[in-house]
């Protein structure tokens, strides 16, 4: 979330005044860097939320800073997000442009910062954003489209491209707008990627449904592979899902506490295996039951607890197969890194797929049970008549699970099944994900 400084506490940071400042509510601009060093020491990358969307109208700010509206537009109508009470930068301007591509490369260059997540990219990007009819101004050519705004994330992108090798750019973006992750040079925007905010509509709409009925809702889950390759995405379950009476993410699932678990633990795991970077915010890991508070730490002293203790071991070994499985990562922009094995079975709400890394790799079978009924004798088809090795189950009693599971080796058989002329026969654990390598026992 923005460190970038703000009056109100409140806002979380995303109504920011200090565009090169460090909030001092957490100490000084050395401490903060200390801060960064800190964690690249220990391997770990920062992103830094930045919001150059807009800004609020404090006297002691930049509205009407010489008298006149010099950083912002000065039609109301152009000027004032009507959502948030604040206003908005004339991209227009190269002063009010270089003021702001400034402020994103004093982060990366001064404090090391590894990326950058822009907030509110949809609200730049048309002149209508939350705004009726006649009362928001088309741009020359009589569209909706700010083309000031446009231009201005083009070349934020370009000149971070150009100078600052390797840092990320993600664009929080929750339209249609095509290119947000395509090259400059080819028309699209430059991001390295963009929030996946269909992806997390639809399958926490299908997670907070109980079982029952999920069979009603099963392209909830499987419609976002339509799109998952049109651009490069990050799968957000961010703050904004967990505050604002949303419920945290473990009381979104339905049931009894071991049924709560059970599901999340399951969700995660077909997230992490889903096409896409991942993004899972601070108290989800640990299960917390209430809503995320600015002004309280998470409830830390749930780690002495089965099921949250269980739920962050999941999380920690989900990392861990991330990070050495190739077939997880690698292939994130390329569609023929995923391939559906099951995809239609909505009666008993399951699905399977395999994900491939490069070639000469091993692939992983997925599969993945959102009912709370054990399923015997599952015949799952796979590519290969060889061996398949159960390296994850979020089952498993290590996690707080029940500890059903398929155990030792699996021996694909010839009996055709889902297309292919081999077959796996599984045991589906209850609320469970399963992840199958394929080939030797992975070391």
């Amino acid at each position: 979330m923005p460190i970038t400084e703000h009056p109100f506490g409140g806002s979380w940071g995303y109504q920011p005044l200090g565009m090169f400042a460090p909030s001092s509510r957490y100490g000084s601009p050395a401490a903060f860097a200390r801060f960064v060093d800190a964690c690249h020491n220990a391997g770990l990358g920062v992103i830094l939320d930045w919001v150059p969307a807009h800004f609020p109208a404090d006297a002691h700010g930049l509205a009407q800073f010489d008298g006149t509206a010099l950083y912002e537009y000065a039609d109301p109508r152009e000027g004032v997000h009507r959502d948030w009470n604040t206003l908005i930068y004339n991209f227009g301007r190269h002063e009010v442009r270089g003021f702001l591509i400034a402020s994103a490369l004093y982060w990366i260059e001064r404090f090391h910062i590894d990326g950058l997540r822009v907030d509110a990219v949809a609200s730049m990007l048309y002149r209508d954003y939350s705004r009726p009819d006649g009362e928001w101004v088309p741009n020359v050519h009589g569209g909706r489209e700010n083309l000031e705004a446009v231009a201005f994330l083009r070349e934020l992108n370009k000149v971070i491209g150009e100078r600052c090798s390797g840092v990320m750019t993600i664009a929080e973006e929750s339209t249609a707008w095509p290119g947000v992750t395509a090259p400059v040079a080819v028309g699209g925007l430059g991001f390295t990627f963009k929030w996946n905010m269909g992806w997390m509509h639809d399958t926490l709409h299908y997670v907070s449904r109980d079982p029952l009925y999920r069979r009603y809702h099963h392209h909830d889950i499987a419609f976002g592979l339509h799109y998952a390759f049109s651009e490069h995405y990050v799968l957000p379950l961010s703050h904004d899902e967990v505050v604002h009476g949303k419920g945290a993410l473990l009381t979104k699932m339905p049931g009894d506490e071991w049924q709560q678990f059970a599901g999340l633990r399951a969700y995660l795991a077909f997230m992490w295996a889903h096409p896409g970077k991942k993004l899972l915010f601070m108290g989800a890991e640990i299960g917390q039951r209430h809503e995320w508070q600015h002004d309280s730490e998470l409830d830390w002293y749930r780690l002495d607890e089965q099921g949250p203790r269980g739920l962050a071991r999941a999380l920690a070994d989900l990392n861990r197969i991330y990070n050495e499985e190739p077939a997880l990562h690698v292939g994130d922009g390329n569609p023929e890194s995923f391939t559906w094995v099951v995809s239609d079975d909505a009666d008993n709400s399951v699905f399977a797929f395999l994900r491939s890394g490069e070639a000469g790799t091993a692939p992983l079978l997925v599969i993945v049970n959102f009912t709370p009924c054990a399923r015997y004798n599952y015949r799952v088809g796979v590519p290969a008549l060889s061996s398949w090795w159960e390296i994850f189950n979020s089952d498993s009693r290590f996690y707080a699970g029940s500890d059903l599971g398929n155990g030792s080796a699996l021996h694909a058989r010839p009996t055709p099944s889902h297309g292919y002329t081999a077959s796996l026969e599984l045991t589906l654990p209850p609320l469970g994900t399963l992840y199958l390598r394929q080939g030797d026992w992975p070391i």
